[in-house]
């Protein structure tokens, strides 16, 4: 089990305040590592959730589609604990209209953070990484890596994306000691999925396809993202791994 022991290691997780970042967040800090959770609201929910546990954690509050605020963010994040060892790009928004109607403020929402920001926090904290010769980053992908979705143009622009920079940083940096990989989680019961589980017809539809005959829920990531941000890993990069209940195999 050592291989999976996070024990002294910091770990970033973007978009903690609930959903997929909050489970990740406490599975990581069971696992033993310090978090830091960077979300856009003031919500402490999951600082305290970890701090219940015995461990350490710490809030950044920061709206992360604001490119120039990123770099104060790494900082701050690496002087909590000494330095960045994991990072895991959760925040995201999906934005929902058919595509002939996306409006283009709609478009730039979605990439600006579900993109750029995750692509500018990769480069910021992979430079601190490689400066140590370690580190693990976890991109958050999804079903929509690999297939079109409907009505959601932006946010399947966005997570074809976050596998192609997974894949070109990895190329690069796995060299250096740092791992790049993802996860593309299938469908989870979160804030992102209420539209579709309103409509009983299409959840009904949904449902019949996964093999494992349920949706995920957050808790289904906490045994993935220990894996990738573990020294169990080490030989893992620019792999996509889908945790989807058999979806892709179906």
């Amino acid at each position: 089990m050592s291989l999976f022991d996070l024990s002294g290691k910091t770990a970033v997780v973007t978009g903690a305040s609930g959903g997929l970042g909050q489970a990740m967040a406490i599975g990581l800090a069971e696992a033993g590592a310090q978090v830091v959770a960077v979300s856009s609201s003031e919500s402490v929910q999951t600082v305290e959730a970890i701090r219940a546990l015995g461990c350490k954690a710490e809030l950044i509050a920061a709206d992360l589609s604001k490119e120039e605020i990123l770099e104060d963010v790494v900082k701050q994040a690496a002087g909590f604990y000494g330095g960045i060892d994991i990072l895991v790009n959760n925040a995201g928004i999906i934005r929902r209209n058919p595509a002939a109607d996306h409006s283009r403020q709609d478009w730039h929402d979605v990439i600006d953070l579900n993109l750029n920001s995750a692509f500018f926090l990769c480069q910021l904290a992979g430079r601190h990484m490689i400066e140590r010769g370690s580190g693990k980053i976890i991109n958050i992908a999804s079903m929509l890596t690999y297939q079109g979705g409907i009505n959601v143009p932006g946010y399947t622009a966005s997570k074809h994306a976050i596998a192609g920079i997974t894949k070109a940083l990895a190329n690069e940096w796995a060299s250096k000691g740092v791992q790049i990989n993802a996860i593309a989680p299938g469908y989870m019961t979160t804030n992102n999925t209420a539209p579709i589980l309103k409509d009983e017809k299409r959840t009904q539809s949904i449902t019949e396809r996964i093999p494992a005959g349920r949706w995920g829920s957050p808790d289904d990531l906490k045994g993935p993202v220990v894996f990738l941000a573990s020294s169990a890993s080490d030989y893992m990069n620019g792999h996509v791994l889908c945790v989807d209940g058999g979806w892709m195999a179906r």
